[in-house]
């Protein structure tokens, strides 16, 4: 049996009629920047996650910047976040001129450890950015809590977390503003490079709609230096379409997680932990083991592909080695990116694949003895 990581291809399957007649409508238009297919889109994702608005950009990365941004974040500024996520957290920091400072994780739900934030404050801090990590919320109340003493702006890196919950309301609403990446392999992912900010703040959502093209209102009116960064009209259409499917998809990536706690309850292993305050949505699930290298050659020899999000830290990374930080300053990440290994997690995965992959861990661990 051979099982991908993540399965596009009969997502797409699914919706196909859709999505087939949702790009005929857009080149019948001949509309593919800007419109009302990408004002439509902002309004539903801005209504999905409870937010007043929503400002479709160009990727992930791109929301995070535009948001600092909007901020004013620059050249001398500091920022935190964590080492335990993708670069595009922290390249969106050194792109706005600002230091991205690092914070240690906590163990369970691999989100930014809330004791640890303020010992990494200084005066030239500026900004909070956890991240809601493989769809597991980060302890909000916490980092809201120190912001507001430290007069700090909170930007929350939902990426990997649509529809993610934290004491009942969707990540990307909790702080100062939300960004979202709609890259394809994402609970709700678009057909190329996509991604959305959504806040409660008209000035700041004009700022980010004005910096997105070129710093303008209108045509050939710059009111500020801005930049390239839109979504375009056919990727906002396809949203459209499977924003509605998202639920679902979410409550399917629920019950595969519970299929693997029962599969997996009795194996050496740490399962992906939930606070209880959380209701998050499996962008990932990932498990950790001693035997993390190991195992995942044994499972690809048995045809089951897995990854590992992140092998190298980012305060490891070469381009990030002028921060000066070193091997040992941050343990818990350092001791994950070791350990953590993330298994197949696609809403079309069928119980019986599961219990595949699952068998074959338990028979890696027998062999092991």
């Amino acid at each position: 049996m051979q099982i991908p990581l993540v399965d596009l291809k009969l997502q797409y399957r699914s919706i196909e009629p859709e999505i087939k007649k949702a790009i005929e409508e857009i080149f019948e238009q001949s509309a593919f920047i800007s419109g009302k297919p990408l004002l439509d889109f902002e309004k539903a994702f801005a209504e999905y996650c409870g937010a007043k608005y929503a400002v479709g950009v160009s990727s992930g990365t791109s929301a995070l910047y535009l948001a600092l941004s909007a901020y004013g974040v620059k050249q001398g500024d500091e920022v935190i976040t964590v080492p335990n996520t993708f670069i595009a957290t922290a390249e969106a920091i050194s792109a706005a001129g600002a230091r991205p400072v690092f914070v240690d994780i906590e163990p369970v739900t691999y989100a930014i450890d809330v004791l640890k934030i303020e010992n990494a404050i200084t005066k030239k801090t500026k900004a909070i950015i956890p991240v809601h990590l493989y769809g597991h919320p980060a302890e909000m109340d916490g980092v809201i809590s120190i912001a507001k003493k430290h007069g700090l702006k909170v930007i929350e890196d939902a990426a990997q977390s649509h529809g993610a919950q934290y004491k009942g309301k969707k990540v990307g609403t909790l702080g100062d503003a939300g960004c979202f990446s709609f890259y394809p392999g994402k609970n709700l992912g678009a057909y190329g490079d996509a991604g959305a900010v959504v806040s409660n703040d008209v000035k700041f959502s004009d700022t980010v709609s004005s910096l997105k093209d070129h710093g303008r209102k209108e045509k050939y009116l710059h009111e500020i230096l801005g930049f390239n960064h839109r979504l375009d009209t056919l990727q906002a259409r396809l949203l459209s379409v499977k924003l509605k499917y998202l639920n679902d998809w979410n409550k399917k990536r629920q019950r595969i997680a519970a299929w693997y706690r029962m599969f997996l309850k009795d194996m050496p292993l740490n399962l992906p932990g939930e606070s209880r305050d959380s209701s998050p949505v499996y962008h990932l699930f990932v498990i950790e083991s001693d035997a993390r290298d190991s195992l995942k050659k044994y499972l690809q020899e048995k045809g089951i592909s897995t990854g590992i999000h992140y092998p190298v830290p980012l305060h490891l990374q070469p381009a990030y080695a002028f921060l000066g930080y070193k091997e040992g300053d941050f343990p818990v990440t350092e001791k994950a990116s070791r350990r953590i290994l993330s298994l197949p997690m696609f809403p079309e995965l069928e119980e019986k694949q599961v219990e595949y992959i699952c068998g074959n861990i338990k028979e890696f661990f027998r062999k092991e003895g």
